[in-house]
């Protein structure tokens, strides 16, 4: 039987810019519409133009895509026409294949916020889409507050739609604005809008996720019909987010029904780039991407306890719902403190080290971690440190260099323009090939400003290693995560530093000390020692 056509309709250039602590640059907005456009979503709505400068620069320098480029507006304002409506005007000004212009269904809204009767909110309707089906765009309505204006008047939001698509629309995309909508009353709704005689394959569906509900609001809405969805890349939107394609789009293609009955612009060649892109946008917004996150979370596909990773190595499918690299994703198998052998051994396996079945250092190793999570220390999530402690055990870690001493003085001053500025300094003193060598540096970076004294001490450290200062050149410190373990005087820092270089690696490494910075020192020697360990070669003693 042939397969359902359904469309992914991509907001995170608007909806997304719309989360508390995100704005995009215009080059930004560029590099995420050509992810998108790699990935296969059929439309990609830039923004608003008009509505700031950077959406109106986006759009003047909108690169070439094979989705279907959307301009975002509203419908034109009462007791104007549609061709003297200066915002509408600026949307249409965009030149965009696709307009999609949001509108009121809810008859409260109609009355209080625009202060218009319903008839004059439909004619405004009917006069915007007109407008752009008239200049040969395809057009989208946006049904504002559809769901809470359904249980309230659902003659009314019905006109609404009806409305639009009588003037020419594409689509009509029923949105739950609030976020309020549960599943069972989004399949009911939608179910009765389409008995009412809207068809299914001109319905979208537009979730927010303030129930923690607009996935399954937006299946829900496919199982009664529509045939487009609405979602942001990593849920971003806001308050709590919209839909999130990166769970979505996953979803239709893996799970069933979906994968059978419906076909989508996303490849299963182009969904194993799912991780990577949501990873991507993370990256350009400065944020730590959240781990437990569905299909491209680092913790998605990580089994801690031990009779789940026993079961994991006889049989994936044990406890994995698919396979990781389906969507570009990675098994993990953690280190804690309720790891078995099975665990261990597979870990060991995958950082490169065979260790037979019984090995007596395997107990040591399990012992040594337990001990040290007592004392504050934690694996799951240092993959890295975890590493290197079994390497140390096996005997199979070269010891590069040996820190004989540091000092950080942190000062407080003011500038030549007056103002009070810090600046960090850090002295480290080395052991390198039977020679002491003194490092100095400080933590101002090329723009002068202060990085902190975790910065200036890895600049010192790495600074003057001797053969592995070189190797160390293309290192850096993205991520940086401290932890209070004990509060009281008896408190313990726990500090991870997450690493990574130039041929795309990222690991990450704990330290623990009353003392921030010295367990900062701590991490950062494990992620100095572990680029060596496997820039240099690891498993023999002699690769000093």
């Amino acid at each position: 039987m042939a397969k359902e056509r359904l469309y992914l309709y991509d907001t995170t250039l608007r909806d997304g810019q719309q989360t508390q602590g995100v704005q995009f640059s215009t080059a930004e907005k560029k590099q995420i519409a050509r992810a998108l456009d790699d990935l296969g979503v059929d439309y990609i709505e830039g923004g608003w133009p008009g509505a700031n400068p950077t959406d109106s620069a986006f759009f003047s320098e909108a690169p070439d895509t094979r989705a279907t480029m959307t301009a975002f507006g509203m419908t034109k304002r009462a007791g104007r026409s549609a061709d003297n409506d200066d915002v509408l005007a600026a949307v249409m000004n965009a030149g965009t294949q696709a307009v999609c212009l949001v509108g009121k269904s809810h008859d409260y809204h109609v009355t209080h916020a625009l202060g218009i009767t319903l008839e004059e909110n439909l004619d405004n309707i009917r006069a915007s889409v007109a407008h752009i089906v008239a200049q040969g765009r395809e057009a989208l309505f946006d049904a504002e507050h559809f769901f809470d204006g359904y249980k309230d008047n659902p003659d009314y939001a019905l006109a609404a739609c009806r409305a639009a698509l009588e003037a020419g629309a594409r689509w009509v995309v029923l949105c739950d604005t609030n976020g309020g909508a549960l599943p069972a009353e989004v399949s009911r709704i939608v179910t009765e809008v389409v008995g009412a005689g809207i068809p299914g394959e001109k319905l979208g569906i537009h979730t927010h996720n303030d129930t923690e509900n607009a996935v399954a609001c937006s299946l829900a809405a496919v199982d009664a019909g529509a045939r487009q969805i609405q979602g942001t890349l990593n849920g971003l939107g806001e308050r709590c987010g919209n839909a999130n394609l990166t769970a979505l789009i996953p979803t239709l293609l893996l799970k069933e029904p979906y994968a059978s009955q419906f076909e989508t612009g996303v490849s299963l060649q182009a969904l194993a780039g799912l991780t990577r892109i949501s990873r991507m946008l993370d990256d350009i917004l400065n944020r730590v991407p959240v781990r437990q996150a569905a299909y491209v979370g680092a913790s998605a596909f990580a089994h801690k306890a031990g009779l789940h990773a026993s079961a994991i190595l006889k049989d994936p499918s044990t406890y994995e719902h698919i396979e990781p690299d389906k969507v570009g994703n990675a098994r993990v198998i953690p280190m804690s403190n309720q790891a078995g052998q099975s665990n261990l051994r597979k870990r060991l396996t995958d950082a490169g080290l065979s260790v037979d079945k019984g090995n007596p250092a395997l107990a040591r190793i399990l012992e040594r971690i337990k001990e040290r999570e007592a004392e504050g220390y934690s694996y799951d999530t240092a993959q890295a440190s975890f590493e290197l402690l079994a390497r140390d055990e096996l005997d199979q870690l070269p010891e590069f260099f040996e820190v004989k001493r540091y000092k950080v003085t942190v000062e407080r001053r003011k500038n030549k323009y007056n103002r009070m500025v810090s600046l960090s300094e850090a002295v480290v003193v080395v052991k390198v090939d039977g020679e002491k060598r003194l490092s100095v540096s400080e933590s101002l970076d090329e723009t002068g400003s202060d990085r902190g004294p975790v910065n200036a001490l890895a600049r010192a450290l790495i600074k003057d290693l001797g053969r592995y200062s070189a190797q160390l050149e293309d290192m850096r410190l993205v991520d940086f995560k401290v932890r209070i373990t004990q509060g009281g005087t008896e408190a313990v820092t726990r500090v991870i530093i997450d690493s990574e270089d130039s041929q795309g690696r990222r690991w990450s490494t704990v330290g623990v000390s009353p003392n921030i910075i010295d367990a900062s020192f701590e991490a950062l020697l494990d992620a100095i020692r572990w680029k060596l360990a496997h820039d240099c070669g690891t498993g023999r003693t002699d690769a000093v």
